[in-house]
């Protein structure tokens, strides 16, 4: 759609979204007067800047159904966030918001390569998590055929791919990398399977996850974003021949925002902030500039096959930034520095942890297989590799990366090959925060 014309239908929509919201979410008009904006201020969707911005604490706050805007005998699905403290996000869905659900997770399996007729093996957890049922449908929609396999089981995974030869697969990036090594692990061979795409989210990942999990499993791998406050994954996703330039977002139902994280000022297309949500289509419950926490920017590739806007890969979230002493840390950044290092695997956890008013971190990280070889074990509590000139070498050398690249002093761990947590379909936790 051109761009002057994908401007007006967004307008269209956010006129008709406030007004909606105004008249039927207390919660909003509240908002909305202490603002002192009334619908009829928001004329073109540039006016959108002075519409307020909705945090995950105005979901709590508004726990469970505060927040919608159709009477609840419309509302045809529920799902829950995965919260870490406290009751769960809810978010409801009609039958418009399911449809639309669907359709940009069709409009994404399409970009990620899926084809009518293609099989696709969904490793995402269904339940009141929004990953299963929400690749389900869409890749129905667009005429996958899915097998709802949910997540884990590796065992029966693995089986499946085999018998049932589909030629995609999503689930996290974590996941895919442990099939990937219960597959070596029992000698199984990729080119045995039929896979051709992966499309992989819910936790951030790097370009050298990608290449590993492509190699080892032969397929294109795409990264797939979404929130549940917003609909769920299908928000925006990687084209499969256009990896690395960024994630095309579904604007026409999602406009996005980035703005700066410490004054909530709005940023040009290109700079770096916190990303914002507004849902222009959604019935069930909508939401006015929803701040995701998470930290990127968007622009509009000239080179791309879309013509919407693309997003970078997420860096971090904001309220998962690490500040240790008066540095501020994402573990991407660390996993940035691993990753030049062919020694080592991408399975690593940070330990943060307090000794007096000090902050430190320790970096646990597995040591690939290929290197296992003449390389002494020690048996302890905490189980690190003896001193030989490999290790220290090895230590040595990632550690001056990250204080160089990082800008901080953090002690390495190199662990046994599969003695960090694995992920069984669910996201995995990069941190481990026991200051708290």
């Amino acid at each position: 759609m051109p761009l002057e014309q994908l401007r007006k239908l967004q307008s269209e929509r956010l006129r008709s979204l406030v007004q909606r919201v105004y008249q039927q979410v207390p919660a909003y008009r509240t908002k909305l007067d202490e603002k002192g904006v009334t619908p009829a201020d928001i004329r073109d969707i540039q006016d959108i800047h002075q519409l307020p911005f909705t945090y995950k604490t105005d979901l709590r706050d508004n726990y469970p159904f505060g927040l919608f805007a159709v009477p609840q005998n419309e509302v045809i699905r529920l799902h829950c966030s995965s919260g870490t403290t406290g009751k769960p996000i809810v978010v409801g869905y009609t039958r418009h918001d399911l449809d639309v659900f669907s359709e940009v997770v069709a409009r994404s399996l399409a970009a990620a390569g899926g084809q009518p007729g293609m099989k696709i093996q969904n490793a995402y957890g269904y339940g009141l998590f929004t990953g299963g049922l929400g690749l389900h449908y869409g890749a129905e929609q667009l005429g996958l055929c899915v097998i709802p396999i949910s997540g884990g089981q590796t065992d029966k995974q693995l089986m499946l791919l085999q018998d049932f030869q589909a030629e995609m697969i999503c689930c996290t990036p974590s996941y895919a990398l442990t099939l990937a090594e219960t597959m070596k692990a029992r000698g199984i061979n990729p080119a045995s399977l039929n896979l051709k795409y992966a499309v992989l989210g819910a936790e951030p990942w790097t370009e050298a996850i990608r290449h590993q999990i492509e190699k080892e499993l032969n397929v294109k791998a795409t990264n797939i974003y979404g929130l549940s406050e917003v609909i769920g994954p299908g928000v925006s996703i990687e084209a499969w021949d256009e990896q690395g330039t960024g994630s095309y977002i579904w604007e026409d139902h999602f406009f996005p925002e980035i703005v700066d994280r410490h004054t909530g000022e709005p940023l040009p297309e290109g700079e770096e902030g916190v990303l914002v949500f507004t849902t222009l289509t959604k019935e069930a419950m909508p939401v006015l500039r929803y701040w995701t926490n998470d930290i990127t920017s968007i622009y509009y590739d000239k080179q791309g096959s879309r013509t919407h806007i693309k997003m970078a890969p997420i860096k971090g979230r904001a309220d998962d930034m690490l500040i240790i002493r008066g540095v501020n840390l994402f573990h991407t950044q660390v996993e940035a520095v691993i990753d030049q290092f062919s020694q080592l695997t991408p399975n690593y956890q940070l330990v943060v942890s307090r000794t007096g008013s000090m902050d430190e971190v320790m970096v646990k990280v597995e040591v690939s297989e290929q290197y296992v070889t003449g390389w002494e074990l020690t048996d302890c509590d905490e189980p690190t590799w003896n001193a030989h000139d490999q290790v220290t070498l090895t230590i040595k050398a990632l550690s001056k990366k990250i204080k160089d690249q990082v800008g901080l002093s953090m002690r390495i761990v190199l662990e046994k090959p599969g003695s960090i947590a694995r992920s069984e379909g669910g996201k995995l936790n990069r941190i481990l925060d026991l200051r708290k």
